[in-house]
């Protein structure tokens, strides 16, 4: 009982979060595309396949563009010896979620994606084809789908797809945070923090 509670504390906790982020983006951005989510272009999401669809979306924007932001010079530059470079930051990302996303049981087929990749331009064709086939299976589950127990994963004998989507959605906001130190570290003011 006490670990349904702390998975249910848990979730709600990362929706919670997830509504707060996306109610500070601005117009357009972070919403799942296509007036998703509540955007000026469309109505509020009102079940949880579509706050899934708008958070994965967001998510994918913001990873794109502050990996896109550090200039390729300084693709390979990490804090200290004992760091990831910036671009093996991106790209665990994307070794994390193939992982993940294998696991949600899709019928949307893996992309060909070049897990070693070091280059700045193959890391970020590594990182677009991953949110893209992230996109595309997130968009399979209904509500009753994303319910649903899967086994596969290194987060228990099963989880339900949110919670695989979740983690991935956690874990790369976590790199995300450590990236956006690697671009300031460098005079770079990431993306998100560089508006108007």
């Amino acid at each position: 009982m006490k670990r349904a509670v702390t998975m249910v504390v848990g979730f709600v906790f990362v929706l919670a979060t997830s509504a707060g982020t996306l109610a500070q983006a601005p117009a357009g951005q972070g919403r799942g595309g296509g007036g998703r989510g509540g955007g000026r272009g469309g109505p509020a999401c009102t079940n949880l396949a579509c706050d899934m669809q708008a958070s994965w979306a967001q998510s994918a924007q913001q990873l794109t563009a502050i990996a896109d932001a550090m200039p390729e010079d300084k693709w390979n530059f990490k804090p200290t010896d004992p760091q990831r470079t910036f671009g093996a930051q991106v790209m665990h990302i994307v070794q994390v979620d193939s992982k993940l996303l294998a696991a949600l049981g899709g019928k949307t087929p893996p992309p060909q994606i070049n897990m070693s990749a070091t280059s700045k331009a193959d890391v970020m064709a590594a990182l677009k084809q991953s949110m893209a086939y992230g996109d595309a299976l997130v968009k399979e589950f209904d509500d009753q789908g994303l319910l649903e127990r899967v086994a596969g994963t290194f987060l228990g004998p099963s989880a339900s797809r949110v919670r695989v989507i979740s983690f991935s959605l956690g874990h790369s906001q976590d790199i995300y945070g450590q990236m956006a130190v690697y671009l300031r570290l460098n005079g770079v003011i990431p993306p998100a923090s560089n508006r108007p």
